[in-house]
């Protein structure tokens, strides 16, 4: 692992920020570590003191929220952005890295998008888990059955 140049920084700082709409600079910060790929050189994962916070992926280059990376990222975006609320009765299944089906489901931002890395928080709001959102967001709360979110990392699946 190195230290990202001052451009690469520039420019991870821009993808987050487009990407999050509303995040600022400290979320990543200038001490990152990056992990290049051995064959093309270019970024794959961005540690913080020895916490993977985030992947690059290669095809699209948007970041992947890694747990510790949702961590930081519930501490700075205003609520309800890019959130989804399970009820407590099912977050302990999630924890574990479970996926979030649509009846599970009490809120979530309207304004997500299918694709879109989400925070998933239980009814107490604390970080579950993260994942991408399969579902528009105004929708899964309105759905009855089916999966609204692909869990990447539960907390408890992390330690």
């Amino acid at each position: 692992m190195v230290k990202p140049t001052p451009e690469e920084l520039r420019e991870l700082r821009a993808i987050a920020t487009i990407q999050f709409r509303g995040v600022n600079k400290d979320f990543i910060p200038s001490d990152i570590l990056v992990y290049r790929s051995p064959s093309t050189y270019r970024i794959r994962m961005i540690y913080l003191n020895g916490k993977h916070l985030l992947s690059l992926r290669a095809s699209d280059y948007r970041l992947i929220l890694r747990i510790h990376g949702g961590i930081r990222l519930n501490k700075m975006l205003n609520f309800p952005h890019l959130r989804v609320i399970v009820s407590n009765k099912y977050a302990q299944f999630i924890r574990e890295g479970r996926n979030v089906f649509a009846p599970h489901i009490v809120f979530a931002d309207p304004s997500i998008r299918p694709g879109e890395e989400v925070l998933i928080l239980d009814e107490d709001y604390n970080l579950v888990a993260v994942g991408r959102a399969i579902l528009p967001g105004w929708f899964m709360t309105l759905f009855k059955r089916g999966e609204a979110v692909r869990v990447r990392e539960g907390v408890e699946s992390v330690k």
